[in-house]
């Protein structure tokens, strides 16, 4: 084996011994309008809260199901607070609702990335 093939492997196992993390952090989960297709559609969207209420909850986990935990937690405790006089994000009256998300390492701005396209 070269070297080459060698830090290829090496990097390799690594890669695959490397410990994952996540985090949960609040998102405002919204539906957004697809299209006009099929009578018009509509996909889930949600963004990456930044207010200071929000930010004091962020927590990183080495473990997914600590992480699971937390989310759920704050989904029973303080969401159902927070929510409280916003409609569901079925109603046309919606402004989203907050919602604790597990991410696979640091929370994403936003999701989805891109927006969907009807097929």
């Amino acid at each position: 084996m070269t070297q080459a093939e060698q830090l290829v492997t090496q990097f390799k196992e690594d890669a695959a011994q490397a410990r994952k993390f996540y985090t949960v952090a609040i998102y405002m989960e919204d539906r957004a309008y697809g299209g006009p297709e099929e009578g018009g559609w509509y996909y889930d969207t949600a963004t990456l809260v930044m207010e200071p209420r929000a930010a004091v909850l962020l927590r990183g986990f080495d473990n997914e199901k600590d992480a699971f935990d937390y989310a759920d937690a704050l989904n029973q405790v303080y969401m159902p607070q927070w929510n409280e006089g916003r409609p569901e994000v079925s109603s046309v009256l919606s402004e989203g609702r907050y919602h604790a998300i597990v991410n696979e390492g640091m929370p994403a701005p936003y999701y989805p990335e891109e927006t969907p396209r009807y097929s």
